[in-house]
């Protein structure tokens, strides 16, 4: 087996210029593929991590029917008391679950004195939401009537609301401004507050980023709620990649909670049910396995051409190993070692000078904005994984492309072969 890779190395030599070129094309092709992985994957995770981590939480819990009409934020599908302890005692007999936070969501008439507007709310207990949305504090701008040094969960007060940027810039509403708050209850009744502006938020993308927050108390209060209701209960799991199992387990514990009608009681849904990037990420994805395909065809083609030309430029030679005894088997061995060589070669250089740029874009990261986001940084890795998998693709298809050749240069005679100008 040695000696047959050594002349299979030997040969290839023979053609240096040619089988440079070959290997510098299955080269590029795989160094595409780890530098388009590494900067898409990178890309993916930062944003997830901030849709997740900064409002929306990777696992919603709401009543049943609610995320289908959610967009008229319907204060009759929150969640009872009752309801709400039922979901907490699922959450913590679950070891995957990391934090669990009960929201409000609410949508209420603005008011500066001189103007009016809607506004949609988001009403959280600032001491849980923070640890389930461990960055929701960061596009935030606070009064400086408090150290800014103070963490996120001290600086939503009762009595203060965050509001988004552009209603800010819109209704030339500063930070410390009296606002007044009008809004209606389940019932219909209608009840006003004053709050004062302790903060504005940048908007981000998704519906959920054009929200404004205050204290869950004040929700209340502004609700007139006799029981404190919750509108759906926002979930952190301890490792990202368990969402689908964690979730499938948690809807399995929930469906045994029926409602009066018969039917479950509570639905729960991930981050990709509940935000418009998911789209993007799954075109990230496609575009990922483009990628790939691409490299797929660049190795075929390249592998392919080099053996055809080899066995057309050896027949002679083919027809003297065949007449000196050598099997076909033998023959067909030799191309075979020759394609292989070929593609581990490239394998090697295409994974050092890959691994070598991602190394440079961690050294030197690419900056970018993203909707609202500015100054965002690509940190691009590769799992080892990924490596082996493409090596093994490349492996397979340098074998797949020499299979012809090697076995149409075993199946010569070695009359015509040795009679072949």
């Amino acid at each position: 087996m040695i000696r047959i890779f050594k002349l299979a190395i030997r040969n290839l030599m023979r053609y240096k210029r040619r089988t440079l070129l070959t290997s510098l094309l299955i080269t590029l092709g795989v160094l595409m593929v780890i530098l388009f992985s590494g900067l898409s994957g990178s890309f993916k995770a930062m944003m997830v991590g901030q849709i997740t981590d900064a409002n929306l939480s990777q696992i919603q819990i709401h009543k049943k029917g609610y995320v289908s009409s959610m967009d008229s934020v319907p204060l009759n599908l929150n969640l009872s008391p009752k309801a709400y302890k039922t979901v907490e005692k699922v959450l913590k007999n679950n070891p995957a679950v990391a934090a669990w936070a009960p929201r409000i969501k609410l949508g209420a008439m603005l008011s500066n004195f001189t103007e009016t507007t809607n506004i949609r709310l988001n009403a959280v207990d600032p001491e849980k939401e923070i640890r389930v949305c461990p960055n929701v504090g960061d596009r935030m701008v606070f009064q400086k009537s408090g150290p800014q040094t103070d963490a996120w969960e001290k600086r939503i007060k009762p009595g203060e609301i965050v509001i988004p940027d552009k209603l800010a810039k819109g209704m030339k509403i500063k930070l410390g401004d009296a606002v007044v708050l009008v809004a209606n209850n389940r019932e219909g009744s209608v009840n006003g507050l004053n709050f004062v502006v302790g903060g504005i938020t940048e908007t981000i993308v998704g519906p959920q980023g054009k929200e404004g927050y205050m204290h869950i108390k004040d929700a209340r209060s502004l609700l007139r709620m006799e029981k404190p209701e919750v509108t759906e209960v926002a979930v952190r799991l301890k490792n990202f990649d368990q969402l689908d199992r964690v979730q499938a387990d948690l809807k399995s514990e929930l469906s045994a909670f029926k409602n009066q009608k018969g039917k479950p009681a509570f639905e729960i849904h991930t981050w990709e049910k509940l935000s418009p990037f998911y789209n993007i990420a799954r075109m990230i994805d496609l575009m990922s396995i483009t990628m790939k395909l691409i490299m797929v065809a660049i190795v075929l083609i390249s592998i392919l051409n080099v053996m055809i030309m080899s066995v057309y430029e050896r027949v002679r030679e083919i027809g003297t190993m065949s007449a000196i005894g050598t099997t076909p088997s033998k023959i067909m061995g030799l191309f075979l070692a020759e394609g292989i060589t070929l593609g581990m070669f490239s394998i090697v250089l295409g994974n050092i000078i890959g691994l070598g740029g991602i190394f440079l874009l961690n050294i030197y990261p690419i900056r970018f904005s993203f909707a609202r986001m500015d100054n965002l940084l690509l940190t691009p890795s590769v799992d080892f994984s990924d490596l082996l998998w493409l090596a093994g693709v490349v492996l397979l298809v340098s074998i797949f492309a020499s299979l012809q050749p090697a076995y149409k240069a075993s199946r010569m005679e070695p009359v015509d072969a040795l009679g072949h100008v």
